[in-house]
């Protein structure tokens, strides 16, 4: 198994990250980049290492029972799973995009996910030019 050098955790680790509030797989590292996957699958996701750390007990479980969740349920849709483009830190904009998006998500509304990611995405390149990728 490989690890990652500046935290150990080794490949196959369910672990939390601290800036998307979301719990994945460790699938290895690119650069200062951990590649991360949603438990149950899904698209990965790079998280900086710094961010990471291994799940606890609690944020495992959560993370289990809600893949189990989105596969048995009907009202499941790709793009609720999809990684939305990260906030700027300190921007009310962008926290405000961020709790509807988290709001849609709750609610099993693909369509208005789509609208915020799309409405975060146009703040991001207009207010935030350089912070975008």
């Amino acid at each position: 198994m490989t690890e990652h050098p500046e935290n150990g955790i080794e490949t196959g680790t369910v672990v939390y990250d601290l800036r998307t509030d979301r719990v994945g797989e460790y699938r290895g590292s690119v650069g200062p980049y951990a590649l991360l996957r949603p438990l149950g699958g899904g698209r990965e996701w790079e998280a900086r290492a710094e961010s990471v750390r291994p799940a606890t007990a609690e944020e495992r479980l959560s993370a289990e029972v809600r893949a189990v969740n989105r596969r048995s349920s009907t009202l499941s849709h790709p793009v609720l799973d999809t990684p939305a483009p990260e906030p700027v830190p300190g921007c009310a904009t962008c926290a405000e995009f961020a709790a509807r998006r988290k709001a849609a998500e709750a609610g099993f509304d693909a369509s208005a996910v789509t609208d915020v990611v799309v409405l975060l995405r146009r703040h991001l390149r207009r207010d935030h030019w350089a912070s975008v990728r």
